[in-house]
């Protein structure tokens, strides 16, 4: 029995009696035996020690030429009391010695090997070292089964006892070079490398010219004494290190490899040695097929980078070739590791790589193609960003790969230029010169506003603007977009009308064959005229025509932009006017195409009044001051202020994790096992030898325990059952109370439990007898595998007075708290649009609120659902009579919880508004949304008391 085995018996209260395991054994049949040796070893196992079956087993059992129990026999060997009350030998151990002799000497080289193997775990002498000799004959066995085992069985009776065979690292040392088998070889030189160090170094040394020839198994166990032995002896490192790095050199094994690198970052910080064990994990991770092994390896060089910086800088490019493996996982861990070996010196090669793989990728379509894209253009943004020598250069990648790339990976795009259009001044201009030159390869409405956004803040010169504008200009079309949309419709039906009657001039009937049957038409073969000509159409001018109005607000924004930025460059009037009225035009068309039928849908009110706005600022002469710094300056400065904060929370997060994991050097080491204030430190955790012992130093709150303790049955029942809920990360443990109210022996009592929702019984309480007004206790485990209201109910059962009568009491059900399971989290806010649009549940929940204030509510509603406000200041004041704020959650499952809060507060009134919650899966959206109605009910009034 290798490792620990974990028993229950599965029903306490039928117990087999002695007798009855004796009859059972006496039986001719095996099946029967084996079942029975199954019980005794469980029963063992269990603490009853059954002395009085030892010579039945020998009687009954041993004989036995059946494999199965042959094997549980050994067990039963290894488990049982070997000695008397008086601490001496049993007389009946002679016959079990008698029996394992014989299976020493077996013909059958597995049995031989199997009871080697029992050797190793028993540890009585006084049975050992009869059977020495017949160990010491095995070592010579012509099967190699045979001898690797005994290797280890005579290591072993020399551990237990060192008399009984004295020279045993003599033994194992003439066996190294008399053995041929590689796995034989290799458990010997284990074992003398732990009885004999001398006699290991000697054979090392012995096979020093030849070690490239050894089998891999003897080299890994090389490099094992050599990490031991090296902490041992230090003087020693420099040898090792030689004979480390030949390993390395040498071996084809990649697993020889990896050990042999590990060993050789334990042996030397040499510069040369550490570049040598970071090329040889490289390779590993470029050559290894399996995908677990790739990212081990990658987390090797990584940390090999954290211990010896500078030293790895050389690998990036190798690194990178990475990339060739299909797993995005993979591909995702080389590109982290590779972005910290980047330095000013490699920045334009690894830009050029991951430009290459860029656009290697644009005309591919395998899974997750889309998400590696994703995964180069952050790591190009980042250098970007660090590096503003590649700015440039990346920048136009970018712009470049827009008509490439999706909806999401192309406004990453924009955003990323946003960022980088404000932080480098002297980028500007070719920035937006560039972005003018890809626009038509644009698609996406969403990408359209923050390009329009882009070429409305930054382009501050007049040959600028005038591209921008005629860029604009085509990509609407003829304007008044309604007149021409109009005449177009207009011209199309009288096109058709024309070909319809040309069409009935032209059929005079129908056509008749020579053979005097109708001719037939294939409908796959007659011209169908087209008037749908959406593809000609503009860009900006189609995306209005579906109904994309916002991208219309943003445009009219725009173009307002442009031309408060030309009155402030003093163009000349002549041409300034043309300008403006030609902006005016192009707005007031945009406002009579969305209230006319040529739509998709009708303009919404937000941007009618937005776009209606910019016509009055445009004509206002009275306020064009103001006007004009709000539009110029006043926008600019505020994405800059976002920028900055962005970068102090990025700053304040680096920071705030290097605190967290940095220690002063005079600190004084705090060895918590030992620390009588363990309980009240920082781990907060109980001192473990107090625990250990069983003395809890930090006594639970006992009103804390009441809390959660719930009733399952009524004072009234006949028996009275309680229970403590324990939560744990993904389960729920069921501490039961039970307590027979009656004056009867309540036999055969079983708890059973079921679920309803996504929580599974792990294990069914034990069957027990529970004497009159006697007490019982049982333990039951609930695994939850997700965050959705789970509810426990169930039943006990009993005998009544006659075998065929029993007895039920239905159990109160106990539901499962789902806030144990939710935790705060934190996201991007483009990462929370992307999971609002993709879950399909979502949850309303109206609210009418009492509690007094917005700020209030919202803190009750944080601390009630577990959730984060993701939104910055989404209370200012407490003059403000809206709110609006993203909350986000995650649960222990991995599942993610949205929610979008609209409220207002009334002039003394309640507070109103909705939450809209969405998650993946509905059972989460609804159990939140129920703790959300619950919150709106809470009444700012006094806490009422319980009696």
């Amino acid at each position: 029995m290798d490792g620990y085995t974990l028993i229950h018996d599965p029903n306490a209260a039928t117990k087999t009696s002695v007798n009855e395991y004796k009859n059972a054994l006496e039986k001719g049949l095996d099946e029967l035996k084996i079942a029975t040796m199954k019980k005794i070893l469980i029963t063992l196992l269990n603490g009853d020690a059954l002395p009085d079956l030892l010579m039945h087993i020998i009687r009954f059992v041993m004989p036995s030429r059946n494999k199965e129990l042959k094997r549980l026999l050994y067990f039963y060997w290894e488990v049982c009391p070997k000695l008397d009350e008086h601490g001496k030998m049993r007389h009946e151990m002679i016959l079990v010695c008698n029996s394992i002799q014989r299976d020493l000497q077996h013909p059958n080289e597995y049995i031989r090997g199997s009871t080697l193997k029992y050797l190793t775990k028993l540890k009585e002498p006084e049975l050992l070292e009869t059977l020495v000799p017949n160990v010491r004959q095995c070592l010579e066995h012509r099967h190699a089964y045979v001898r690797k085992n005994a290797i280890f069985a005579i290591y072993s009776i020399y551990k237990v006892s060192d008399h009984l065979s004295p020279d045993t690292d003599e033994l194992i040392y003439r066996f190294l070079y008399d053995e041929s088998d590689s796995v034989c070889k290799r458990n010997a030189f284990v074992c003398l490398g732990d009885l004999n160090r001398t006699a290991a170094l000697q054979y090392i040394q012995d096979n020093i010219e030849v070690i490239e020839t050894l089998d891999s198994l003897l080299q890994l166990a090389f490099l094992e004494f050599i990490r031991k032995d090296s902490v041992e002896n230090p003087s020693l490192k420099q040898q090792y290190t030689q004979l480390v790095t030949e390993i390395i050199e040498s071996a084809s094994s990649n697993v020889v490899i990896y050990e042999a690198a590990t060993t050789l970052t334990t042996l030397t910080t040499n510069q040369q040695s550490i570049l040598l064990v970071g090329q040889k994990f490289v390779n590993l991770a470029i050559k290894e097929s399996n995908n677990n092994v790739k990212i081990i390896t990658l987390d090797r060089i990584n940390q090999l980078h954290k211990d010896h910086p500078g030293v790895l800088q050389d690998l990036s490019l190798e690194i990178l070739r990475v990339l060739s493996s299909q797993d995005i996982d993979v591909r995702k861990k080389a590109l982290e590791v590779t972005l910290k070996f980047v330095t000013n010196r490699n920045v334009e090669d690894i830009v050029k790589l991951l430009k290459n793989e860029l656009q290697r990728t644009a005309s591919i379509n395998e899974d997750k193609t889309s998400e590696y894209r994703q995964l180069l253009i952050n790591a190009i943004h980042q250098l970007a960003i660090k590096f503003v020598e590649v700015a440039t250069n990346v920048v136009d990648l970018l712009l470049e790969s827009l008509g490439d790339l999706n909806t999401s990976s192309a406004y990453e795009v924009i955003t990323f230029v946003k960022e980088v259009i404000e932080k480098f001044p002297k980028l500007r201009e070719a920035i937006v010169t560039k972005l003018i030159e890809v626009l038509p390869v644009i698609k996406s409405g969403k990408v359209f506003r923050g390009s329009l956004w882009i070429i409305g803040e930054y382009s501050l010169e007049e040959k600028l603007i005038q591209d921008s504008w005629k860029y604009i200009r085509s990509s609407i079309g003829e304007v008044p977009i309604l007149a021409s949309e109009k005449r177009a419709a207009e011209g199309t039906h009288k096109e058709s009308e024309e070909e319809h009657e040309h069409s009935e001039k032209s059929k005079k009937g129908p056509v008749v064959l020579p053979d005097g049957t109708y001719a037939t038409e294939n409908a796959l073969t007659a011209e169908v005229s087209s008037s749908t000509d959406d593809d000609e159409k503009p860009p900006i001018r189609k995306l209005i025509l579906s109904g994309d109005f916002y991208l219309g607000a943003v445009l009219a924004s725009t173009l307002v932009k442009l031309v408060l930025r030309l009155q402030r460059l003093k163009t000349q009037p002549k041409f300034l006017n043309a300008l403006k009225a030609e902006a005016l035009l192009i707005m007031v068309s945009i406002l009579r195409v969305g209230e006319s039928q040529y739509v998709t849908k009708m303009i919404d009110e937000d941007s009618a009044d937005r776009i209606l706005s910019y016509i009055r600022l445009l004509n206002d002469e009275e306020d064009a001051e103001i006007i004009e710094r709000g539009f110029l300056e006043d926008t600019k400065e505020a994405f800059k202020s976002q920028i900055e904060t962005m970068e102090l929370e990025k700053s304040e997060l680096e920071a705030k994790d290097f605190n967290e994991h940095v220690e002063q050097i005079d600190d004084s080491i705090v060895f918590r096992q030992f620390d009588k204030d363990a309980s009240k430190s920082k781990s907060s955790n109980i001192d473990d030898i107090t625990l250990a012992s069983g003395n809890d130093l930090k006594k639970e709150n006992l009103s804390s325990r009441l809390n959660k303790i719930l009733q399952l049955t009524g004072f009234s029942d006949p028996i009275y059952a309680e229970a403590f809920v324990k939560v744990h990360q993904y389960d729920v443990v069921l501490d039961v109370l039970l307590v027979n109210q009656t004056t009867n022996t309540l036999r055969n009592l079983s708890v059973e439990f079921a679920t309803l929702g996504d929580l599974k019984v792990v294990d069914k309480p034990a069957t027990a007898n529970i004497g009159p007004h006697g007490f019982y206790k049982l333990q039951t485990t609930v695994k939850v595998t997700s965050a959705d209201t789970g509810v426990i109910f169930g039943n006990i059962v009993y005998d009544g007075q006659h075998s065929d009568d029993s007895t039920i009491v239905i159990l109160n059900d106990v539901h499962v708290d789902i806030m144990d399971y939710i935790k705060p989290a934190t996201c991007t806010e483009s990462q929370f649009r992307k999971m609002w649009n993709e879950f399909e549940w979502e949850n309303k929940i109206t609210i009418k609120s009492q509690i007094t204030s917005l700020k209030e509510y919202l803190e009750e509603l944080l601390k009630g659902t577990n959730m984060n406000c993701l939104t910055p200041g989404a209370v200012i004041g407490e003059e403000c009579q809206f709110l609006s704020a993203n909350l986000y959650s995650r649960s222990s499952f991995g599942e993610d919880a949205l929610a979008n809060l609209c409220i207002e507060k009334q002039t003394d009134g309640p507070i109103i508004g909705h939450v809209r919650i969405r998650s993946k899966g509905q059972g989460l959206a609804l159990s939140l949304g129920d703790r959300v109605a619950s919150i709106s009910r809470k009444a700012k009034t006094a806490d009422a008391v319980k009696v």
